[in-house]
């Protein structure tokens, strides 16, 4: 089987949109062994946010305030797992609007044991249940990243109101805007029925039609902006609400005064580790089938995140005259981000040199900048997320191209499919694009949410209770005892 990609534009685990449009062609078939592989990455991507993602973080933070992350993070994937399930998943995945899906699979409805979900080969689909699960994954650990941002001052109360306002207005558009299209079945059979019109008439009736169905598709993927697993719907989606939230709320008590060092780079080590293995269903996942796509997604997320770890590692060696873990873990991170959008598109040569700029691209956001400005992110959430996914998609915009070893975009409207001309000034049109919806979105949106929710429960714990931890204070709890 071989591996295709959407016609021009944006999509990454995700295909999918409109499985009741597809139900008027051609009856595609599941495949059993894609379906196998969808599920095992579904269970890789919870495995990034519990445990891996919380003890990450948690590792992180100061040992007063272990609990409180670890509550966040697991708090974020219950609840949007659940809000997924009722309106989520019709929002982001079914037709509506350029920027918005409607509520036709609300509560799931007319989602069955039976119905299909289409990936990126004609006539190929996977059960849709599995997608569903899939796509929940992404959904709950995005907002969950956005935790690290605002760690250690924020009310449980305020995390408890903001994730599910976030969540709602903010990832479902974003989802549904890059992601959501009609599946290569509609658009193949209208373009089959375009050729074989025999008359003026027939021709004009179904070039209508071919018309109609690819502009079934979110305001980002139309623009033709390509993001193979969620650097601008995960990741530049978080880290810019994580920035917006660490201004407005302000800094910790003593930041700049007093040490806040990890507490535990042994949890830190363990929960990036379980991100990175995790990461395989992330981004091999989102090519939605087991062939070669799915390998070289693999190999991408193998060889690039390898590359940042060292290139952060060497480079922090260099300006500080040692290296450290902490350097290579967040080197890591920060080439799993940027690899994420490129992990179908790009060639293993070219992520190796994506997760080499990128490491070092995120240092220097992570100390230059971050000291400049003086933000209190506590977790880099957008010296990492934010800034690496936005270094990966426009990395992606070139490494897509075939003369670099990149894998193309298929032209899905071709009989057979086939690749696409590549135009640099076009694809990276299309990837700004991408990035600034994704930038004016998610930064004004989150502040304004930031905003009522600062009205109605209050963003931020006194000083009291920050200074003597939330674990205690907001779960009367301690991580540990001694």
């Amino acid at each position: 089987m071989t591996f295709k990609r959407p016609y021009g534009a944006g999509l990454a685990a995700l295909a999918v949109g409109l499985f009741a449009a597809t139900a008027a062609y051609a009856e595609p078939t599941v495949n059993k062994g894609d379906n196998a592989w969808m599920l095992t990455s579904t269970v890789l991507v919870l495995l990034m946010t519990i445990p891996g993602l919380a003890l990450f973080y948690g590792g992180l933070v100061r040992s007063k305030n272990m609990l409180s992350v670890l509550a966040q993070v697991f708090y974020t994937v219950c609840l949007v797992t659940v809000l997924w399930a009722l309106y989520g998943y019709s929002l982001a995945f079914t037709g509506g609007s350029d920027f918005i899906g409607g509520f036709s699979k609300a509560f799931m409805m007319g989602i069955t044991t039976d119905s299909k979900a289409a990936t990126f080969s004609v006539d190929a689909n996977i059960s849709e249940l599995v997608y569903v699960c899939f796509q929940m994954t992404f959904a709950a650990i995005t907002p969950a990243l956005i935790v690290g941002a605002f760690a250690e001052r924020m009310k449980f109360a305020a995390v408890a109101l903001f994730i599910p306002l976030w969540v709602t207005l903010i990832y479902f558009p974003i989802a549904h805007m890059v992601w959501y299209w009609p599946g290569p079945d509609a658009i193949q059979d209208a373009a089959k029925a375009l050729a074989a019109a025999a008359d003026g008439a027939a021709k004009t009736a179904a070039q209508a039609k071919l018309d109609e169905i690819n502009a079934d598709a979110g305001w980002i993927f139309k623009k033709g902006a390509i993001d193979f697993a969620g650097g601008t719907v995960v990741h530049i989606n978080a880290g810019i609400a994580g920035l917006v939230g660490a201004l407005l709320i302000g800094k910790r008590t003593g930041y700049g005064k007093e040490l806040m060092a990890p507490h535990s780079l042994t949890m830190t080590m363990i929960g990036a580790s379980l991100l990175w293995v995790g990461w395989f269903g992330f981004n091999a996942g989102s090519n939605l089938e087991a062939n070669g796509g799915a390998a070289l997604a693999m190999t991408n997320s193998f060889v690039a995140t390898a590359a940042a770890a060292l290139a952060w590692m060497f480079a922090e060696w260099i300006i500080k005259g040692h290296p450290s873990l902490l350097g290579a873990l967040s080197g890591a991170v920060a080439g799993l981000v940027a690899v994420t959008p490129a992990a179908g598109y790009a060639g293993p040569m070219g992520a190796i040199v994506l997760g080499l700029v990128v490491g070092v691209v995120c240092l220097f956001f992570c100390t230059v900048v971050k000291n400049a400005l003086g933000y209190d992110d506590s977790l880099d959430v957008f010296g990492v997320h934010c800034v690496g996914g936005i270094v990966g998609a426009l990395g992606t915009g070139i490494l897509v191209n075939p003369a670099l070893g990149g894998a193309g975009i298929i032209d899905y409207t071709a009989i057979p499919p086939k690749v696409a001309d590549y135009d640099l000034v076009t694809q990276m049109v299309s990837q700004c694009w991408g990035v600034g919806t994704t930038l004016v979105w998610s930064g004004i949106g989150s502040a304004i949410l930031y905003k009522v929710v600062d009205v109605i429960v209050g963003l931020r714990a006194n000083v009291e209770t920050e200074r003597e931890g939330l674990d205690i204070t907001e779960h009367t709890e301690r991580a540990y005892n001694m």
